[in-house]
């Protein structure tokens, strides 16, 4: 495969690409004897560079995804949960004739079930307690275009003969209205459940199911495609290295057979956090063993050396009463700091301008200042660095006037 690709995962967050651009290209498979073309020069291409790897495994997903994408076809995409099923979905938009319109995307697993029918398609105002004001379903958002639903296998029984006519006919109505909407849609589905064991058990209709399943496309775990799994780790280091300004320039054979060797229960997703995690306790600019201590306790044969915490450069102030005991009989106005690296840390007053100890929340105050700066705003690490709970932290920052920013 000539493009470069990657699986990743995203959380289930709704998105639009109706801003996409008409791409124009044509994929070469090497090693096979077709070429499969497409209008203009790097469609696929394009369509491929988020999805890294070059295993037989995955290019037979490719290669299905490819025959399908010029098609009005539904699509059911199976796989355990991380392997990037929805990039299989976006991959498909991007190389259909509906790429230059919208794909939108629904997790059914993330909706109330009381809610999703609204999602799916819409309401009138007054259809129910609650709807002060008209709103559009997924399905009017997508047509012309795309609707990736994610987890269909939990939509509930109650919901499934609706979602089977609009796939039938392509056409429904809104909650509170009697007027038909027409749509065209193309649906493209994803599930990490069994729905044909949930058939079985009376549990998804059986009609929408072969509906559904009109062309399947099962993405492979992580395990059945470890070769993979260099390039993988090679692209997630580069990328983290660089969102988090730290020189790392690889990982080392030791800590690379390691993650070969391991099962990946969590797939792609499951990697990408714990290279993540390496790189942030990394202090050198080789990953080793030590950096990943989750997957080394699962591997037989590898243990994790913890280093010493090393001794502070100076002992830390001691106070008994006024008086300051240690190598000074100065009183200090900030405390000192000391880095691993020898350079001089930052420091937070402890005394007021009149010389005496500030209040414990004023310098709990400037500690969560520091912290806000020092890491950028991520309140996941501020609260972990900081040894305190999230909502502590947003409680302890709207006292003091600080204003949160998303991760």
């Amino acid at each position: 495969m000539g493009a470069v690709k990657e699986f990743r995962t995203h959380g289930t967050e709704e998105f639009h690409d109706n801003e996409l651009r008409p791409i124009t290209s044509a994929r070469l498979f090497s090693g096979h004897s077709e070429t499969i073309a497409y209008p203009g020069r790097d469609q696929a291409e394009r369509a491929f560079e988020e999805i890294i790897g070059n295993s037989p495994a995955l290019e037979s997903v490719l290669e299905q995804v490819e025959r399908v994408a010029s098609t009005d076809s539904t699509v059911l995409i199976q796989g355990e949960t991380g392997t990037g099923k929805e990039l299989i979905a976006r991959a498909i938009h991007n190389i259909s004739p509906r790429r230059g319109r919208a794909l939108i995307k629904l997790n059914c697993a993330a909706i109330p079930l009381d809610l999703l029918e609204s999602e799916l398609f819409g309401h009138e105002k007054g259809a129910f307690t609650g709807a002060i004001a008209q709103k559009i379903g997924r399905f009017e958002m997508a047509d012309k275009g795309t609707l990736f639903l994610d987890e269909v296998g939990d939509i509930p029984p109650a919901l499934q003969p609706k979602l089977l006519r609009v796939l039938q006919e392509q056409q429904f109505e809104r909650l509170g209205s009697g007027r038909t909407h027409q749509v065209d849609v193309r649906l493209i589905a994803a599930t990490n459940r069994d729905l044909a064991g949930m058939v079985a058990q009376k549990e998804f209709r059986s009609d929408l199911y072969y509906r559904l399943n009109v062309f399947p496309i099962w993405v492979p775990p992580l395990r059945e495609r470890l070769e993979d799994l260099p390039e993988l780790v090679r692209h997630f280091i580069a990328r983290f290295a660089a969102e988090e300004g730290k020189p790392i320039d690889g990982i080392d054979a030791e800590a690379s057979a390691m993650l070969k060797r391991y099962t990946w229960p969590g797939n792609i997703r499951q990697l990408e956090n714990a290279v993540f995690r390496a790189v942030v306790l990394a202090d050198t600019a080789m990953l080793t063993v030590n950096e990943f201590p989750q997957i080394a306790a699962h591997v037989e044969g590898y243990a994790v050396t913890v280093p010493p915490a090393p001794a502070p450069k100076d002992p830390m102030p001691r106070f008994e009463g006024p008086v300051m005991l240690g190598e000074s009989a100065s009183t200090p106005t900030t405390i000192h700091v000391p880095l691993a690296n020898g350079k001089d840390g930052i420091g937070i007053p402890v005394l007021s301008d009149s010389g005496d100890i500030r209040p414990l929340g004023a310098v709990e105050a400037d500690m969560i200042r520091l912290a806000f700066g020092r890491y950028r705003g991520r309140m996941t690490e501020i609260a972990r660095r900081l040894g305190i709970g999230r909502s502590t932290l947003y409680r302890k920052m709207r006292e003091i006037g600080l204003e949160s920013r998303p991760n």
